[in-house]
């Protein structure tokens, strides 16, 4: 009895061992593995630091700057230049504005009338906005010269900001006002004035005077510059025009590449289709006793010799060829 005692209890001190045991490798393990994880976690602590201290601060954000420029002087000394009492008379008007005063002021009525952006409004300070002729104004020296959108701060007092915002919005303008009479065929009313404005210019039959002229492209990609860089050393697009003397284009064929001459973009355009296809109008009139049923274009002597186009003479050598040679190339300066 004492034996089976003994037995039982020594079978229950080898149970407690184990049991000891197995609490001590679950400790070193449970031990182990959150010495592992600390490491893990102070390891990617330590990466991220360095990281950010390698990476640069950047700078303090400035604020930004507000220039007083007093734009109602700006509007001041464009409106005593050009229409109050002008320092500058109509010829000088429309070779810096590429336009006669007329016509300028007739798209500024338009927009003004049609896009709030260019009508003179008191702001929150109750301080008069840009005057229409301003916003005008300087998107049309932007346009016609080129230039960046800062180069008329210092005459009509505008920041970069307002001169491309009065850009994108009068292009926008002036396609919305006047899409519908532009860029368009002529109609049978069209052409009657067309005739008779060219008949009351010496040249009967007259539709217009005909011209391509190159648009620089700033921005061409490097991979096609090689096939739009043509005469000149820079990138340009071909614009073909037809123009009347009240600058009314209805025809402009733009796009094409640089590379190419006046008689390649004349091959593709799309103005004498009506003439291959028999559709073209009927202009009757009636030089030095002949008769003639097709209306014709001015145009520069590059042009081949078809009987749609009159061009100068060159090298003319008695009083008459001189005076027409005179009146055909003031008359063809109207697509310029």
């Amino acid at each position: 009895m004492s034996d089976s005692n003994s037995n039982s209890d020594s079978s229950n001190d080898n149970i407690v061992d184990q049991n000891r045991r197995s609490d001590y490798q679950w400790e070193a393990e449970v031990d182990e593995r959150s010495e592992l994880i600390q490491n893990l976690i102070t390891d990617r602590i330590n990466a991220y630091v360095n990281r950010r201290i390698r990476q640069p601060i950047p700078p303090p954000r400035r604020p930004r700057r507000n220039i007083e420029r007093n734009r109602e002087e700006g509007h001041n000394q464009l409106y005593n230049d050009y229409f109050m009492n002008p320092v500058y008379p109509e010829d000088v008007f429309r070779r810096r504005f590429r336009m006669h005063k007329h016509l300028f002021m007739r798209i500024v009525n338009a927009l003004s009338a049609n896009d709030r952006f260019f009508q003179q409004r008191a702001g929150g300070n109750r301080r008069p906005s840009f005057s229409p002729i301003q916003r005008c104004t300087t998107a049309l020296r932007v346009l016609a010269y080129g230039t960046s959108t800062d180069s008329v701060d210092e005459y009509l007092r505008m920041s970069e900001t307002a001169v491309r915002d009065s850009l994108k919005l009068f292009v926008e303008g002036v396609i919305s006002c006047f899409g519908n009479e532009y860029l368009r065929r002529p109609n049978p009313q069209d052409l009657g004035r067309l005739l008779h404005m060219g008949e009351v210019r010496g040249f009967p039959g007259m539709l217009g005077s005909f011209d391509c002229m190159h648009w620089e492209w700033k921005n061409c990609p490097t991979a096609w510059a090689g096939q739009y860089v043509g005469r000149s050393s820079k990138p340009t697009i071909i614009l073909e025009t037809v123009a009347s003397y009240d600058l009314w284009i209805w025809h402009a064929f733009f796009g094409t590449p640089g590379s190419l001459n006046d008689i390649n973009v004349l091959q593709r355009s799309p103005l004498f289709n009506d003439v291959l296809e028999e559709s073209a109008p009927n202009v009757n009139f009636a030089v030095n006793g002949t008769e003639y049923n097709m209306g014709y274009y001015l145009a520069d002597g590059i042009y081949p010799g078809w009987a749609t186009f009159v061009k100068t003479i060159s090298a003319p050598q008695i009083q008459k060829h001189k005076l027409f040679a005179t009146r055909q190339e003031s008359c063809r300066k109207d697509s310029d």
